[in-house]
This record gives C-alpha cells, sequence and structure tokens, in this order.
C-alpha cells in the first residue's frame, strides 16, 4: 500500500471513529436521561463520566463487526452503546481511591475528584446497570434470543470471570493483599491478567457484532482471533504509554505502573521486544479478517491505530 493510500485509510478510519463517537455519546446521553431518577447530582457524575470524550473503540468494533454481516450502524448502536456504559463504569471505579487512585482522566477530574468518592462509586454502578437496561430493549435486537446472548456475554466479559477478575488479579500482583504476597510474575501470569482485565470487553465487542449479524462458526472464530490480538495489543501499546507518554496527551497520569510495583510485557520484552510484538500482533488480527475481504478493511486499519495510539 502506497503512503498516500495508508493516510487516506487512516483518514477514513478517524471520521468512523468520529462518527461513531458522537452516535454513543448522544445515545447515552439520551439513555441516561430515560433511566430518570430523583438525584440531578448522579445524573450529572454519570454524564461527566460517559459523555466527556473517549476514542469509544469498543462501541465502534461492534458497529464495524456487525457491519460485516450487514447490520446497519443504527441498529447495532444499542449494543455499542451498553458496552461502553460498562466501560466508562469501570473507569470511574478503576480511578477511585481504594483503586488506583488517579485525579485525571480523558484530561478532565476524575469523577471522585469532580463530585465525591460516594457519588462517583454510584455513578459507576448507575452506568453499569444501565447497560443492562439498554440491553433489554427491543431497539437492541428484535430477536430475544439474541438480546439474552448479549446480556449474558456482557456479563461474562464485565464480571468475576472477565474485566472484574482481572482487576483483582491486578491488585493481588501489587501486593495488595498480605496473606497472597507478591510473587515474580511471568509473562503468561500478566498475558492471563490482561487478557480478563483488558481483553474481555474488547473481545466482547466483536463478540457483540458475531451474535447482531447470526455469524457463523467459522466467522465467530476469525473475529475471536482479531480480539484476542487487538487484546493484547492494546495493553501492550498502554504499557508503553505508561513508560514512554505524557500525561497531557495521554489524558491521565503516566509512569504509575513502575510506582506500583506492577509487571508488565514491556518490562519483561524491554521497550523494543515489546513493539515488536505490538508488530506481529497487528499482522494477526490482519490475518484473521483475510476472509471477510474489503468488508474488514476498517477493522484491520483499527489494529494499526490500537498499536500506535498516542492516549
Amino acid at each position: 500500500m502506497s503512503i498516500a493510500a495508508s493516510e487516506d485509510l487512516s483518514a477514513r478510519l478517524m471520521r468512523a471513529l468520529g462518527d461513531c463517537a458522537a452516535m454513543v455519546t448522544e445515545y447515552m446521553d439520551g439513555a441516561i436521561a430515560r433511566a430518570g431518577g430523583p438525584s440531578p447530582r448522579l445524573a450529572a457524575a454519570m454524564r461527566h463520566a460517559a459523555l466527556a470524550g473517549g476514542k469509544r473503540l469498543r462501541p465502534f468494533l461492534v458497529i464495524e463487526s456487525a457491519a460485516l454481516f450487514g447490520v446497519a450502524r443504527t441498529a447495532a448502536l444499542p449494543a455499542a452503546a451498553a458496552l461502553e456504559c460498562v466501560h466508562c463504569y469501570s473507569l470511574v471505579h478503576d480511578d477511585l481511591p481504594a483503586m488506583d487512585d488517579d485525579d485525571l482522566r480523558r484530561g478532565q477530574p476524575t469523577v471522585h475528584r469532580a463530585f465525591d468518592e460516594a457519588t462517583a462509586i454510584l455513578a459507576g454502578d448507575g452506568l453499569l446497570t444501565l447497560a443492562f437496561e439498554i440491553l433489554a430493549r427491543e431497539d437492541a435486537g428484535p430477536d430475544a434470543h439474541a438480546r439474552i446472548a448479549l446480556v449474558a456475554g456482557l456479563a461474562r466479559a464485565a464480571g468475576a470471570g472477565g474485566m472484574v477478575g482481572g482487576q483483582m488479579l491486578d491488585l493481588a500482583a501489587e501486593g495488595r493483599f498480605a496473606a497472597a504476597g507478591r510473587g515474580a510474575a511471568t509473562a503468561g501470569d500478566i498475558e492471563h491478567l490482561q487478557a480478563l482485565k483488558t481483553g474481555a470487553l474488547l473481545h466482547y465487542a466483536c463478540e457483540a457484532g458475531a451474535v447482531l449479524g447470526g455469524a457463523s462458526a467459522a466467522e465467530r472464530a476469525s473475529l475471536e482471533t482479531y480480539a484476542r490480538a487487538i487484546g493484547r495489543a492494546f495493553q501492550i501499546a498502554d504499557d508503553l504509554l505508561d513508560v514512554e507518554g505524557d500525561a497531557g496527551e495521554v489524558g491521565k497520569a503516566v509512569g504509575k505502573d513502575a510506582a506500583a510495583g506492577k509487571a508488565t510485557l514491556v518490562d519483561l520484552m524491554g521497550v523494543p521486544g515489546a513493539r515488536a510484538e505490538l508488530a506481529r500482533l497487528v499482522e494477526e488480527a490482519r490475518a484473521a479478517l483475510a476472509g471477510f475481504g474489503s468488508k474488514a478493511t476498517l477493522l484491520a486499519e483499527a489494529a494499526n491505530f490500537i498499536a500506535n495510539r498516542r492516549n
């Protein structure tokens, strides 16, 4: 591919991400309003967490995975927004003093700094439960069996066997729990932790697209391979940003992994090794999409974006 063609594809991806972000943000805003509730403060905190920026990568993956099977963007939007609600809730709770104790997220004060800790906890709870309310609505899919599959898949990806379980392993790896202690983490340990903490929701994004599109077993397997590769790539890129990134550009504090004593694949591989692994994962992701032809062009380019992102 020529440089000009590559730049044009990158521009197409950024436009598509921007369009997706606008659609998802508008949908989430409406969903928070529909949820109602007696507390304007709680709604404001939920909006602060969910509506102020973000790449909206996960909902983009839902929409583009579903598009492989001819599903319209508007039809995939509820599932995409539900996933983003879960992602935003996880960031609110991850930033809390009891967890990572961060003051900055997406270039603005974290929810517990902008409001207070109790409000932040409840705002996260509100976004998590809102996700399942969205998926239960008929506009999430005309087929009840598909909606049930979407609900069950998101619960698995977000719960003790997925993101929450990965977060617990991450805290244990820091030596938070005296009885567990802190041992030397192997590459396998780190990959397992990151596959749960980061990879589970990315995997669900592609799974949701396959569910909405009625994908075959072979098509699902291809998307699973793609999702595993980009999940690993996302975390390695995140770890590199923590080592090399600028807080102003990244939109959150950097250098925190080393300060907390967290083991990462960048620690084990070194920066050059991590970058080589990123390149390999991008090729693996792109190869997994080969059977979809030109329909998967933006998903393939998204793998490059994930590996080379600066925030």
